[in-house]
């Protein structure tokens, strides 16, 4: 697989949507309906998690900065420095380049401007076929990365193994945009299994969500069964998809 250790200063805008910044082109999922399971209402209606404890301080948000916007995606320690997310968090599709892992921070148990742990990124791992000649492949299977953190801050928030996709009644925790600064939870969104190798379900979750982990609490512990990359607004609500985490290459 591929570390990318770039140097340049860009951001994200498109193409999955899916920072912390919340726009027009997002109000097809608050328009939904009044379902339950549907729209921004159901988002708001998340539980709130104390994030600066454990286990829930594993998860936190990647944050990205430029002189020109701020924003964030969500990610998970599964170990004392690597971290999964979105590839696509990683990706500015105007300027046609990747940002560099110096720009990029991860906050660990992060809740109302704190974070239980703080450090920077030293590399990010993607795909092989993912970032070739600078590109972004929008293949969804492809749409995983893992960050190296500059600092083994695991050692001290803790980390979270790994599930595999057969895991029930799972949900999602992450940092949604319309209310990025406090982690929260869905309620239970069981995933079903498609051709391509990834998992769909439907799941109140938007921007800011992406690179949130699919959870499941078992009798031991809090474990990953995959990561949010996309969402779609249906009639029937969101339909969110996830990458199994057998899809990432954690190295050895």
């Amino acid at each position: 697989m591929r570390w990318l250790t770039l140097s340049i200063t860009i951001l994200w805008t498109q193409p999955a949507l899916a920072q912390g910044i919340f726009s027009d082109q997002w109000s097809q999922i608050c328009t939904l309906g009044t379902r339950a399971e549907a729209g921004c209402d159901a988002i708001r209606a998340r539980e709130i998690l104390a994030a600066d404890q454990p286990p829930w301080r594993a998860i936190g948000r990647v944050n990205f900065a430029s002189r020109d916007q701020k924003s964030h995606c969500t990610g998970v320690l599964v170990s004392d420095n690597l971290v999964l997310t979105a590839a696509h968090c990683l990706y500015n599709t105007p300027r046609q380049r990747w940002i560099p892992p110096s720009s990029i921070r991860f906050a660990a148990g992060y809740q109302r401007g704190e974070a239980a742990a703080v450090s920077g990124v030293k590399a990010y791992r993607v795909h092989l076929e993912q970032g070739v000649e600078g590109r972004f492949d929008d293949r969804s299977n492809l749409d995983w990365a893992v960050l190296e953190l500059s600092a083994p801050i695991g050692q001290q928030v803790g980390y979270l193994p790994l599930a595999d996709d057969s895991a029930t009644g799972t949900f999602v925790a992450g940092y949604p945009g319309i209310r990025p600064h406090v982690l929260s939870k869905t309620k239970t969104c069981q995933p079903r299994h498609h051709s391509s190798g990834v998992l769909l379900a439907t799941c109140p979750v938007m921007m800011g969500d992406s690179g949130a982990p699919l959870l499941v609490e078992t009798e031991t512990s809090l474990q990953v069964v995959g990561i949010l990359s996309r969402v779609a607004a249906t009639p029937k609500g969101i339909t969110a998809l996830f990458l199994p985490v057998d899809l990432f290459d954690l190295g050895s």
